[in-house]
């Protein structure tokens, strides 16, 4: 099969929908599997027949690894099977991630064959899709957030590997895994198209700061883009990073991604008048395009609790004005779309953070219960994109203030 074009927009639809479907080791040691614990294994029909009422065509999900790899090198394909199916009924596009946050229980990022077991399981995978779907894209992201993940378990001690001072270490063995991933992938399908999913962030210097603090937070800021440049092979070209094996640049954006470094403050989002130094998204989008050159998604965002709309009309207005600078800007993706729980803490209050509320039930799956409200922040917000889509004569040139 020969390489996919890496200028066509490979969407169903702009705007998509992601399902959580962490596996991983949470705090306290306990395994966490949210497909099952959301409900979505289980109403999967129900959750994909919901979508269409909503003009989301596009979906993220994950396979799961520490549920298909029991065994080293033996992979049980049943319930992907099962994912594949339905969206091949309800005509819904599946973005894939092979490892979302969770690894098999003999496995962990710092483990001298990760790596091996890694592009080992995702060369089965493709095998394993192509013999189901041996026509359309194929999208794949090898390991959601190294940024994010190889800080939660290399300095924070908040999953596997459960370290302190090794985020660094962590992170260049993932990113190992994730370069020798695209690699296996690609030499069993060539076509197989990228996608990035790294946090977008902005870190600021306090007010007042002196010129080694400013340093430090302009460091820190610059970090967000190690992952990626390992992949690309700008940095730590050993590890075999090539430009071609990014293709889509992904970025998950939420309220917290905003911060001074020491001590850290979350910087606000919604103050009235604006806090200075809140960046908005257009911008930050159009600094990470103009690094990479690459078409960009932004593949994770959403908001808890009685800001969902208010979030959401954000998004739209900052999804409008990145397009209007020139930046290509191919979809936006609410995660997670159904509530979630909290990872260390399940049976505590969900975030109420989807467009659907779950429902807790005593015995069966979650119920989905529509947030009205978000619903509505949302269709004004297609709406918004849809005209501005209409209008615009892409590709044009970047033109920032």
């Amino acid at each position: 099969m020969p390489p996919a074009p890496t200028d066509t927009n490979p969407f169903q639809s702009f705007w998509m929908a992601g399902y959580e479907c962490t596996d991983q080791l949470n705090c306290f040691g306990h395994r966490v599997d949210f497909l099952p614990l959301t409900g979505h294994l289980q109403l999967l029909e129900q959750d994909y027949q919901d979508l269409r009422q909503h003009k989301l065509g596009t979906v993220r999900e994950g396979i799961r690894w520490s549920q298909i790899e029991k065994v080293p090198y033996q992979y049980d394909w049943s319930t992907v099977r099962t994912m594949l199916a339905a969206g091949r009924r309800h005509g819904i596009q599946q973005l894939w991630d092979i490892c979302h946050f969770g690894y098999p229980d003999d496995l962990t990022p710092l483990h001298p064959m990760f790596a091996r077991r890694f592009a080992a399981l995702c060369r089965a995978f493709v095998q394993f899709y192509r013999a189901e779907q041996p026509e359309g894209e194929l999208i794949v992201t090898p390991i959601n957030e190294v940024s994010f993940i190889s800080w939660l378990g290399g300095d924070a001690r908040g999953t596997s590997p459960y370290c302190i001072h090794q985020g660094w270490e962590v992170k260049y063995r993932l990113m190992r895994a994730y370069i020798e991933g695209v690699v296996a992938m690609r030499e069993v399908d060539p076509s197989v198209r990228i996608l990035t999913t790294e946090p977008l962030v902005n870190i600021r210097p306090r007010a007042g700061s002196d010129h080694h603090e400013k340093a430090r937070a302009a460091h820190h800021h610059e970090n967000q883009f190690q992952a990626v440049d390992m992949l690309t092979g700008r940095m730590c070209p050993e590890l075999g990073g090539r430009p071609e094996y990014l293709d889509i640049l992904g970025f998950n954006f939420y309220y917290d991604n905003q911060w001074d470094i020491e001590p850290r403050a979350r910087i606000p989002w919604a103050d009235k008048p604006a806090d200075r130094r809140w960046r908005p998204l257009r911008h930050l989008l159009a600094d990470a395009y103009k690094r990479y050159d690459k078409p960009v998604v932004l593949t994770e965002t959403s908001h808890p609790g009685v800001d969902r709309p208010q979030w959401m009309d954000m998004i739209g207005k900052e999804c409008v004005a990145a397009l209007q600078m020139g930046v290509p800007l191919w979809g936006v993706c609410l995660y997670p779309i159904i509530d979630r729980p909290d990872w260390d803490f399940l049976d505590q209050e969900w975030h109420r953070s989807g467009l659907w509320d779950a429902v807790v039930q005593p015995d069966g799956p979650p119920l989905r219960v529509l947030h009205a409200p978000y619903a509505k922040a949302l269709q004004k917000a297609q709406t918004r994109v849809a005209k501005a889509l209409a209008t615009l004569a892409l590709p044009q040139e970047l033109t920032l203030p």
